[in-house]
């Protein structure tokens, strides 16, 4: 069987493709992968075939969009970057139809360019969402940046709600670009993105149902699977040697990061720095990007651009961070409690479901300050309740194979064939 997976957007949205990739990969499937081109290494060292979306300086230039990490105005950033990389994903399977015409699909939602290849050719195609933020529901909507006003407004309201939401907020910015695409393959527009990005042959949903539990209203081609711990196939196996010796100098320490895409956390890291002096902890600063960091760092408190969290969470007291899904899983799997400082996107609502489990708790970026974190802190360090509610997860996620599922789900899709068969371009 040949694979085509396509995945849009920072780390949390490529490594599960790839982890994905190489699974099936190990079956004896042929397996390409479509990513930003920074990914490259990543996706060769995994043994995949590459292909890349964009440039570097694509890239780049995308997430250093001041915009991009604000709550509300991230998404016109965000579909800026999926709209301009849809034609190159679009051809490109096409061209790999014409080689192997029995190819099968897995894409990100916001790989644009695997849902119109659908339309034209009849591929059989799964969407995979790594988290439940983007999975519509009026049982159980998920918490949008800046508030929780759904949950706040009568059931029978919140569709109408979101209706607005896509129809003045994300339609302007994203089906212009996407429809002039469409209309040069002659296709019909879409009308409800969030509908459409969804393969109408399968959803892969990338977590656990203790998790984010199944809604009577979502889609009924979902198929949910669990966590797909992905962070060995990040830019280092293990971990540094210097950050080794300093787990093992002393006690647990506690780690802060902003994401791998994180331009502006120079006022985290600062509070991260004032936390631990408070605490009279050590710590762990996780940032990639220069200038993120404070100078001269006290002792007990070191700087490293990159760890794996497999190796370094079960070794730590707690962990400080955005909220991004891949960051959260890893955590679950560490049986660590968990701190969001939520930014923008999916982190809102991920915060609020670990805080709703008794897993962590969430701070508003302006209530981030030295003792109010302290203080969350120590109360999730002496917390019972909190420490079994870890160890529970930790338990759960060790004992799944979600990746296994996924494989599954995966060659199942052969069995569709395509929904229709129009001649090789």
């Amino acid at each position: 069987m040949d694979v085509a997976l396509l995945a849009v957007g920072t780390h949390g949205d490529v490594l599960p493709l790839v982890a994905l990739g190489h699974a099936l990969a190990a079956r004896g499937h042929g397996v390409s992968l479509a990513a930003p081109a920074p990914f490259e290494a990543i996706v060769r060292r995994a043994g995949l075939a590459f292909q890349p979306l964009g440039t570097v300086a694509d890239y780049e230039t995308f997430i250093r969009q001041p915009g991009l990490w604000q709550a509300r105005s991230g998404f016109r950033a965000v579909f800026a970057y999926a709209a301009a990389v849809a034609e190159t994903a679009c051809l490109w399977l096409g061209a790999l139809r014409a080689r192997a015409p029995g190819v099968v699909v897995v894409a990100s939602p916001l790989a644009w360019g695997a849902r119109i290849a659908q339309d034209l050719y009849g591929l059989p195609t799964a969407t995979l969402h790594v988290m439940p933020f983007l999975i519509e529901s009026a049982i159980d909507p998920p918490r949008l940046p800046g508030g929780a006003l759904l949950h706040a407004l009568p059931r029978w309201t919140r569709p109408y709600v979101r209706y607005g939401v896509d129809t003045f907020a994300a339609h302007p910015v994203a089906l212009p670009p996407l429809n002039a695409l469409r209309a040069r393959f002659g296709l019909p527009p879409v009308r409800r993105l969030r509908h459409w990005w969804n393969s109408p042959d399968r959803l892969l949903l990338m977590f656990p149902d203790w998790y984010a539990p199944r809604a009577a209203d979502w889609p009924e081609q979902a198929v949910q699977l669990g966590f797909a711990l992905a962070d060995r196939f990040g830019d280092a196996g293990e971990l540094p040697p210097g950050l080794a010796a300093f787990l093992d100098a002393g006690p647990p320490p506690l780690v802060f990061t902003y994401g791998s895409a994180m331009r502006a956390s120079v006022a985290f890291f600062e509070t991260a720095v004032a936390v631990c002096r408070a605490m009279g902890r050590r710590g762990v600063l996780l940032a990639a990007q220069d200038g993120q960091i404070p100078a001269d760092l006290p002792p007990g408190i070191l700087h490293v651009p990159y760890a794996p969290l497999s190796a370094l969470l079960p070794r730590c007291a707690a962990l400080v961070h955005h909220g991004g899904i891949g960051t959260v899983a890893q955590a679950l799997a560490a049986g660590v409690p968990q701190l969001v400082v939520p930014v923008a996107f999916n982190h809102f609502d991920d915060g609020h479901r670990l805080s709703r489990s008794g897993l962590g708790a969430v701070l508003g970026r302006r209530a981030f300050r030295a003792d109010r974190v302290a203080r969350v802190l120590e109360r999730l360090l002496g917390d019972p309740d909190v420490a079994r509610a870890c160890a529970r997860a930790k338990v759960r996620l060790a004992a799944d194979d979600a990746l296994a599922r996924a494989c599954d789900a995966v060659e199942g899709l052969t069995a569709l064939g395509p929904r229709r068969a129009p001649p090789l371009p």
